[in-house]
């Protein structure tokens, strides 16, 4: 019995060192799960077969949801993944963003997740799914550009918000409005049927990893100097 509190505590103890460490190294735990699951996706997708997520993405998404009313509010979601859309908000980044140069932030880390993209479609050669598409769409499936391109762009104001940004409730408002946008381009994908659900999770997870060494080794040279850093969020 006199054992027993011993034995808890030292349980305890651990419980909180693991949380501990978590806490210290969320990128680092984010980074590997998203590419663990993109390794997953990528095995399976060469496998030929369609996944059950596609599966159950598609009757949610298609067979459930689709209708006239919501079309218009997905091809909205979608648009804002376009290359105009992203020119306008990179263009008022660059004027309103602090730092030295957030325009050339922006545009690098765009230029390299479209040549990322590029490379991964090719090597993998992934056919678009086919008879239910609402819109037209050239290229390959996998991973989603669109996805891809949300996650970057959008993750990259949300790195750029939440680090700069005074801390105050708009702080974090925008952070999630920003994600939300990252979360319905993926959905806008699969609903208007040029996408699998496997496809956008890759993109997104891909898109992750990417940006997590963006944000780490690239965009501290653009936006560092002269910018309003909160001395807690380092």
């Amino acid at each position: 019995m006199t054992d027993r509190p011993q034995i808890n505590q030292g349980a305890r103890g651990i419980a909180r060192g693991a949380l501990a460490l978590a806490r210290d190294n969320v990128k680092t735990l984010v980074l590997l799960v998203a590419a663990l699951v993109f390794v997953w996706l990528l095995g399976e997708v060469a496998s030929g077969e369609i996944m059950r997520l596609d599966t159950l993405a598609y009757e949610l998404f298609v067979e459930r949801l689709r209708s006239d009313a919501l079309t218009p509010f997905m091809e909205a979601f979608t648009s804002l993944a376009s290359v105009v859309v992203l020119a306008v908000m990179a263009a008022v980044i660059a004027a309103l963003a602090p730092g030295k140069a957030p325009g050339w932030c922006v545009a690098v880390n765009l230029v390299c997740v479209v040549l990322l993209n590029t490379v991964l479609k090719v090597i993998v050669q992934r056919p678009r799914p086919d008879g239910f598409r609402l819109i037209s769409e050239t290229g390959y499936s996998f991973p989603s550009g669109h996805s891809m391109v949300s996650m970057a762009f959008f993750g990259l104001l949300i790195w750029m918000v939440w680090r700069y940004h005074r801390k105050d409730v708009m702080r974090i408002v925008w952070c999630v409005v920003f994600g939300l946008v990252i979360a319905m381009v993926g959905i806008s994908r699969i609903y208007l049927g040029v996408h699998y659900a496997s496809d956008v999770l890759a993109g997104f997870c891909v898109s992750l990893v990417w940006l997590i060494f963006y944000v780490r080794c690239v965009a501290p040279l653009f936006v560092a100097v002269d910018a309003p850093k909160n001395p807690q969020e380092r």
